[in-house]
């Protein structure tokens, strides 16, 4: 058999151990040539058009740098971070002073509905209004008159004085009001007037702190940090604290390391102050060949572009360019002139600016050090060349093996067919060699 299965000797091979070189009849060869050509034409179609079609997390190194595209066409501009750039941005960084424009002194503790108040009137001898003659012996020449609140309509009553104005005024001034409405019946009247409990001018501390409560206002003055340390402090790191102050219906709000780094913003607290803590974490956004994709907090008071990408994991050895690194915000229209951008064909007061920071030269890294995250950055680091020529290919002989199935199934089809029926005509090479 051994013998048989060799072609070298001259002899016909039996069919049985034969492998046909085709098995298509000779009419059907050219329309399978057809067939591969018309495959290769739609391949390197493909193959053009595939760069715009293929998956990415982005766009491509070309379309992020623009380098094929006229800038002035661009909805955006592409800044190169440089030791200049840095410069300017950090001339213009954001200052955290001048928040609460407000800055007046401590507020005088004025009577207000709902407060209580206990009044006192003094005269000079006995027989007055209020002292009758024969008092005899007394500690002294005054009578106290019940506590009593401030109605509704701002009044309290003083007997043979009427209703005196208390709302809106302070100690010294009602005592006034009820010396000048007693002064032609008392003899040399004087009067004491105290507030005995506070309600009106009441400061309210509210949110994440120890214990969110509302208590009076001191009439020796407090400041924010004082208020808030009466409602035991932050209950969350102080990085990601804002505080928002409401005052005669006008609200500001500023991060705690506003008031801890420029002590102009730790202002007077003033009576119906409310002051609201809450947390608002400064977070980036990372996609592309990084480490980690997703959102993530700054966890500290600042953050460099280098700690970010710290943060994400660094560089996707496998798929990123480092050449690549891409920087997304919206800069001020004065800070983008700055830096060189034209901005005639960008409205409102805030240009999109890309930064592209080279991180495969080794200066990179100092420029990577000194510049400055903010809220709400985005960073995007692009593939490599090579990742994106390797996906080209990846989907080119996808779309080769698509069409190459059918054809092979239908020559398998027509082989299956030749053998079963022994009327194949195609001529037999056989390979094997003779066992000895």
């Amino acid at each position: 058999m051994a013998k048989g299965l060799n072609s070298c000797d001259g002899r016909k091979a039996h069919s049985a151990f034969s492998a046909p070189r085709s098995s298509l009849p000779p009419a059907a060869l050219p329309r399978r040539a057809r067939l591969l050509a018309t495959a290769a034409a739609l391949s390197i179609a493909v193959a053009f058009s595939g760069c715009s079609s293929l998956p990415s997390s982005g766009p491509t190194n070309a379309l992020a740098r623009a380098d094929q595209i006229p800038p002035a066409t661009l909805p955006y501009a592409m800044v190169k971070v440089t030791n200049d750039v840095e410069d300017i941005l950090e001339r213009n960084a954001i200052r955290l002073g001048k928040v609460f424009v407000d800055r007046r002194g401590p507020s005088e503790i004025r009577f207000g509905i709902g407060d209580t108040v206990s009044v006192t009137i003094f005269e000079a001898a006995s027989g007055g209004l209020f002292i009758p003659a024969d008092a005899g012996v007394r500690p002294g020449n005054y009578v106290t008159l019940p506590n009593q609140q401030v109605d509704t309509q701002g009044n309290i009553t003083v007997p043979y004085a009427g209703a005196v104005k208390a709302q809106g005024r302070t100690a010294v001034q009602v005592q006034s009001a009820i010396v000048g409405a007693l002064k032609s019946r008392a003899i040399e009247p004087q009067v004491v007037v105290a507030l005995v409990e506070q309600r009106a001018s009441s400061i309210s501390v509210l949110g994440e702190v120890g214990t969110p409560s509302r208590f009076p206002a001191s009439a020796s003055g407090e400041r924010l940090l004082d208020a808030i340390a009466r409602a035991g402090g932050p209950r969350n790191p102080g990085y990601d604290t804002w505080i928002m102050l409401e005052r005669e219906g006008r609200q500001a709000a500023a991060p705690f390391a506003a008031i801890l780094e420029q002590p102009a913003n730790n202002i007077f607290v003033r009576p119906q102050d409310t002051i609201y803590v809450f947390t608002q974490p400064q977070t980036f956004v990372a996609f592309g060949a990084s480490g980690q994709q997703g959102q993530f907090p700054f966890g500290a008071w600042r953050l460099s572009i280098a700690e970010a990408l710290g943060k994400i994991g660094g560089l996707n050895d496998n798929l990123a360019d480092p050449a690549s690194v891409y920087l997304y915000r919206g800069e001020r229209r004065e800070v983008a002139e700055q830096l060189g951008v034209d901005c005639g064909r960008f409205g409102g007061p805030v240009v999109p600016v890309i930064y592209n920071l080279n991180l495969r030269d080794p200066a990179g890294y100092f420029l990577a050090t000194r510049f400055e995250m903010r809220n709400k950055d985005v960073i995007f680091t692009s593939n490599a060349n090579s990742v994106e020529t390797s996906k080209l290919l990846t989907y080119l002989r996808l779309i080769t093996a698509t069409i190459n199935d059918p054809l092979m199934a239908a020559v398998n089809g027509y082989t299956v067919k030749g053998l079963a029926t022994g009327t194949s005509g195609a001529t037999v090479v056989n390979t094997t060699t003779t066992v000895k």
